[in-house]
Order: C-alpha cells, then structure tokens, then sequence
C-alpha cells in the first residue's frame, strides 16, 4: 500500500506517503542482471589475446616413462630426439609404447609451429588409439 492511516483514534483520518523504499524489486532486477552478466562473459573473452606457451598448470603424477614428441620451428617432427614423418608417427608411437594405448604421450611444440600443425601432431595421434596425450608448457617465470 502507498500510504497509511495516520492520526487519532477519534475524527478524521488522513493518509500520508509512507517514506520507506520496497527493494524487493530492485533485487530482483539486479540479480537476473548478475546471472545474465554470468552467462554471457566466457563468450565475450574470445577476443583476448593470450599466450599459449606458458601455463602454471601442475604435472600431472605418472609411475611409467612417457614418450616425448617435439615439434621444432621448422615443423620437423621427433619421437624421442629421432626425426620421424607424420605419416610413420602413430606406428612408430605404438612400437616405442609396446602397443600400449594408455602409455602417456607428451607433445612438445615451438612457440614459432604454426597451430594447426599442432592440431594435425595431436589428432593424428589421438586417432592412433593413444589416451592420454598432454601438451606441454613453459612455465612463466616470476614477476611477468
């Protein structure tokens, strides 16, 4: 109600503006805001520019030696510091690994190899029945 009855029991009775403010409302309207923001701010970050080499990412713990696979500037393939081509990668990954699918495989890439490159290294890979494939990262250095 907008107003109240104010004054004596006895006689006439007036109505005056209540003074306080129903916020109800206003909660409202700010907590679909919140959730609308919430929504829609992982879309908007696309446009950020990062720096994909660097993570602080913690190693993940692994009782087996994995198999390391480098790919220099110059988009040269090695399968633990021996150059093979893309096409031989998933046999020679199989031999290496004994035929063992869940053997860890960690991709080493250049900050210089062209991503889809990379992408190609590690569908090709994925593709050749291997699970558990990691790309790894520098870690930043303090203070940058």
């Amino acid at each position: 109600m907008a107003g109240g009855m104010i004054g004596p029991g006895s006689g006439k009775k007036r109505y005056r503006p209540m003074a306080e403010i129903n916020v109800t409302p206003l909660v409202d309207v700010m907590l679909v805001l919140l959730i609308i923001f919430m929504v829609t701010a992982p879309m908007i970050t696309s446009s950020v520019n990062v720096n994909l080499p660097q993570a602080n990412a913690h190693p993940t713990p692994n009782n087996n030696k994995p198999i390391t696979i480098s790919v220099n500037a110059q988009d040269q393939i090695y399968l633990n510091n021996t150059q093979v081509e893309l096409s031989n990668l998933v046999s020679t990954l199989q031999q290496a690994s004994q035929n063992d699918p869940t053997q860890a495989v960690l991709i080493r890439g250049d900050k210089d190899v062209n991503y889809g490159d990379m992408l190609q290294v590690l569908a090709t890979i994925t593709q050749g029945g291997f699970t558990k494939v990691s790309l790894l990262t520098q870690q930043p250095t303090p203070g940058k």
